[in-house]
């Protein structure tokens, strides 16, 4: 059975979203899985754990200087608060560049008081409120260290994409990846949700030097990897350490979770309308029906289980309703 979230209004069922979730071991094998646990999508900013490591692994990290926090934020899909642009500007300098060199365009921070604020002080959107500009620094970073030339660094031909594709290559045991263009512009692979979730076992596993700074980075800083009311910041400072997550476009997530034995399991749920609402539910009702979580851990998490849908005057109107034995 696919996961299901019944949107409610009132008592009456008005709307359904599927999705599908699967589970796999340090062996890659799937462990449960909910729906077709080869169904293809777009990773989307799920994979940006896998696009740092190439940064990483060349020692471009190292030879810009960033800190820990600058290397949860390559990982991020951020809310383009204070603190973000911040930590985006601290790498652009640290790289002597300037966010004109960035490619990923500019759009509102996720973060309603971030974007009013802007409009109140009459500042201008720059590609630092962008979602992914700490991909797009790291990416920078890369270019730099590989000595290339900078502009059209999102070219899937330029050496930085070439280096993060070898990377993907490695961790998804392919050989050739199919990729389209994401929202900021750059390369982003389609892969089977068994793959993806395997590649989240291995962000998990602790047994790979560069993605074990990358872990460690995002569940040290999760504030930084996507902010204020965001499901991945507040998951990640729930299990305090002991999981990660990254969420993509078209209602996407990857999950890494080391349990209490010692072992180790990577997930992944995707919603197959690509609509958010569903997606934070969704997550918790497989993670749930597998018994990874904790009473005390999904106490925290209890807001998105299951969300209150209120109108436009505040009024609670319905609620969404998500589980797997439906």
């Amino acid at each position: 059975m696919p996961i299901l979230s019944k949107v409610m209004r009132g008592e009456f069922n008005e709307s359904i979203h599927v999705a599908y979730g699967v589970a796999v071991d340090e062996k890659g094998e799937v462990v449960y899985a909910s729906g077709d646990p080869y169904y293809l999508t777009c990773i989307r900013s799920s994979c940006k754990p896998f696009q740092a490591s190439a940064a990483v692994k060349s020692g471009a990290v190292d030879a810009a200087g960033f800190s820990e926090d600058e290397i949860a934020l390559m990982c991020a899909s951020h809310n383009g608060e204070e603190i973000h642009v911040k930590t985006a500007q601290s790498m652009l300098d640290k790289l002597g560049f300037t966010q004109n060199d960035l490619s990923c365009g500019s759009h509102p921070p996720y973060d309603i008081a971030s974007h009013h604020g802007l409009i109140k002080n009459d500042i201008d959107l720059s590609p630092l409120h962008n979602n992914c500009s700490g991909k797009h620094v790291g990416m920078l970073s890369l270019s730099k260290q590989l000595n290339s030339d900078p502009a059209d660094y999102i070219s899937p031909e330029h050496p930085v994409q070439q280096a993060i594709f070898d990377q993907i290559k490695e961790f998804s045991k392919l050989e050739k990846l199919t990729t389209a263009i994401d929202g900021c512009s750059a390369p982003t692979p389609f892969l089977t949700l068994t793959i993806i979730a395997d590649m989240f076992q291995q962000l998990a596993s602790g047994h790979d030097l560069v993605l074990d700074r990358l872990y460690d980075a995002m569940t040290h800083h999760p504030y930084l990897v996507g902010g204020n009311n965001r499901f991945d910041t507040d998951f990640l400072t729930a299990m305090n350490g002991r999981a990660v997550c990254k969420v993509g476009g078209e209602a996407i997530r990857g999950f890494g979770i080391r349990k209490k034995d010692g072992s180790v399991l990577g997930c992944a749920i995707k919603v197959l309308d690509g609509n958010m609402r569903a997606l934070h539910s969704s997550s918790l009702a497989f993670l749930n029906e597998m018994e990874l979580l904790t009473d005390e851990e999904n106490q925290s998490l209890e807001k998105y289980r299951e969300p209150v849908l209120k109108n436009h005057r505040k009024v609670v109107v319905g609620k969404i309703s998500t589980g797997i034995d439906y």
